[in-house]
């Protein structure tokens, strides 16, 4: 994991740090929601949560999160977040999503995402020649855009700060807290959420789970697979023609 910097008190000294979280239907909830309860409470931070349509948006898991802006209505940004899901591959050919997640992008000090979400990224044309993390059973479609992956929990390359799959998005979350207000900052929000994960099972890693598990995992994933790789070609080559 990076080592958080102390640099981003000062940004914290200004009125107002404005964080975007794009979402989409068929995100996974928890890419989403584990970051937001650590953004949302950033002293000195607001947090807009917005998608391309605006209004209600349902999760891959049957949450529904109402009331979301629409992407249009604003106007900048300093941190940009989009979470992943099985659905990611599709918004990364949503041209209409990426056109505003671009134009939000050119204002943003950071760059950031949680699990798939960074093919979102690499789709919008800002993982070019960076280092990113991604879910495990995803992590190489990253190169189609152009990206190098990392298969570390957190990874941070200049302004572009990504998690790896699902859970890792509230280690991401703090390191972002961190980057922003400190590392006394992080250390309070970690506290105050209770963050002490003791996972029953050391099985949350590839390298680590059974091999039993793992093959038992990656059949049920394997139907996506062939799916989520031509879409990811797509959104590649549609990047390219760009």
């Amino acid at each position: 994991m990076l080592a958080p910097s102390n640099r981003g008190s000062a940004a914290m000294a200004e009125p107002e740090f404005l964080i975007v979280e794009c979402i989409y239907s068929g995100m996974t909830q928890l890419d989403f929601t584990g970051p937001h309860t650590v953004f949302s409470r950033i002293p000195g931070a607001r947090t807009i949560v917005a998608s391309e349509p605006g209004g209600p948006i349902e999760s891959d898991g049957g949450l529904v999160f109402a009331g979301t802006r629409r992407m249009a209505e604003i106007a900048r940004c300093d941190l940009l977040f989009v979470p992943g899901g099985y659905a990611a591959t599709e918004t990364a050919n949503d041209e209409v999503f990426l056109r505003e997640f671009r134009r939000l992008a050119a204002s943003a000090r950071y760059l950031t995402s949680v699990c798939s979400g960074s093919l979102v990224l690499g789709a919008a044309g800002l993982l070019k020649g960076k280092r990113a993390a991604c879910h495990w059973a995803w992590r190489h479609l990253l190169p189609l855009f152009g990206a190098i992956p990392d298969p570390a929990r957190v990874v941070r390359d200049g302004a572009i700060i990504t998690g790896g799959g699902v859970t890792a998005g509230i280690d991401f979350a703090l390191v972002v807290a961190a980057e922003i207000g400190g590392d006394a900052l992080a250390q309070s929000l970690q506290l105050a959420i209770e963050y002490a994960p003791a996972p029953p099972f050391d099985a949350g890693r590839p390298e680590t789970a059974p091999p039993g598990v793992l093959a038992a995992v990656q059949a049920r994933m394997a139907p996506q697979l062939a799916e989520r790789t031509a879409a990811a070609e797509r959104a590649a080559a549609r990047l390219e023609r760009a």
